[in-house]
């Protein structure tokens, strides 16, 4: 990351000592910048909503309750051997759409875009992600995984759920009761509410049917939005946290990105799989089959999850079928079960 100006520098600064005060004059000697760059970059930051207190005789400092997701925050929790080229927005469209306008530019593997809200947030099967301002956390990663079957992509949907959760678990005490728990395929369930949702999207080198680049979106409902959620999705869409917890974004962001590289970087990807089916909050319930396009809905019970993070299910007429695509709904009431 580049400190390209003394607003992003002080940032940085801040980030790092949080609930530290510092003077004017030692802000601006270690930045090597003037006094009135210093005071200029502190209320431009105040602009955007971060708290820095000032106090007479101390000078100033980031509140340590601050929970603003920035390039600066998320830097401090990144393991040091990631190698990534990230940027940090507070509003876009799409992080997925954005970023494959890079992947087609050449942009390179380990580019992430994060960002504070969406516009156009997508998610499966053509429906619309909510992602307002302020509540949520949403991020794209530009994968090139050359080797990789097209017919995998699946994978990068699913170790994105296995970080995710991960992710949600370094944040915060759970206790195994509670613990963040995957819908097949995309979805984080967490006290019975879907907390976070997942878009792979790719593109196929026609070459050889590998993947050219895949670009997993990953949304996380980190606080509840002001209001409560729109009626279409009241009932089943709940957020990671009820109060704020000062830089549970930041940690949140990092933390994901530390478990997906983890998982992706690791041989055979770690053996992650076993942990996708262990979370999965399928296995053994009965569930309605969606077909992708359309089609007849089917119902059936889940059997297993394969080595491949297939769906094996079963149908009342005793046939089985292995899922590779599509979605399945589970009834409330058969949550409980």
């Amino acid at each position: 990351m580049k400190q390209t100006n003394t607003k992003d520098a002080l940032l940085v600064l801040f980030e790092k000592n949080k609930g530290h005060y510092f003077s004017g004059e030692e802000i601006a000697e270690t930045l090597s910048v003037s006094r009135a760059a210093v005071w200029k970059a502190v209320e431009s930051l105040r602009l955007e909503g971060y708290a820095i207190e000032a106090q007479k005789g101390r000078g100033y400092c980031l509140s340590p309750d601050t929970d603003i997701v920035s390039a600066q925050g998320v830097g401090k929790y990144l393991r040091s051997d990631l190698d990534l080229d990230f940027e940090v927005y507070e509003e876009v469209t799409s992080t997925n759409t954005l970023l494959k306008e890079k992947a087609a530019a050449g942009a390179r593997e380990g580019t992430v875009i994060i960002a504070n809200s969406q516009t156009g947030g997508k998610g499966r099967l053509g429906r619309s992600f909510y992602s307002p301002l302020n509540t949520g956390l949403y991020i794209s990663i530009l994968m090139r995984p050359s080797d990789m079957p097209a017919k995998e992509a699946l994978k990068m949907t699913t170790m994105s759920a296995v970080a995710a959760c991960r992710a949600i678990e370094a944040v915060l005490p759970l206790s195994e009761k509670h613990r963040p728990q995957i819908k097949w395929v995309n979805d984080i369930y967490f006290c019975g509410r879907k907390v976070v949702g997942i878009l792979t999207e790719a593109a196929m080198s026609m070459e050889n049917g590998n993947l050219e680049y895949a670009v997993p979106g990953i949304g996380f409902n980190v606080y509840p939005p002001e209001g409560g959620f729109p009626e279409e999705i009241r009932d089943i869409a709940g957020a990671i946290l009820t109060e704020r917890i000062p830089d549970a974004k930041n940690r949140i962001a990092a933390e994901f990105l530390n478990q997906f590289f983890a998982i992706y970087r690791s041989a055979d990807h770690g053996g992650y799989e076993a942990e996708y089916k262990r979370r999965s909050l399928v296995l053994g319930k009965q569930v309605d089959v969606i077909p992708t396009g359309g089609g007849k809905i089917r119902r059936g019970k889940v059997l297993d999850i394969t080595e491949d993070c297939n769906l094996l299910v079963e149908f009342p007429d005793k046939t089985k079928e292995v899922l590779s695509s599509g979605e399945v709904c589970v009834r409330p009431k058969d949550l409980k079960k």
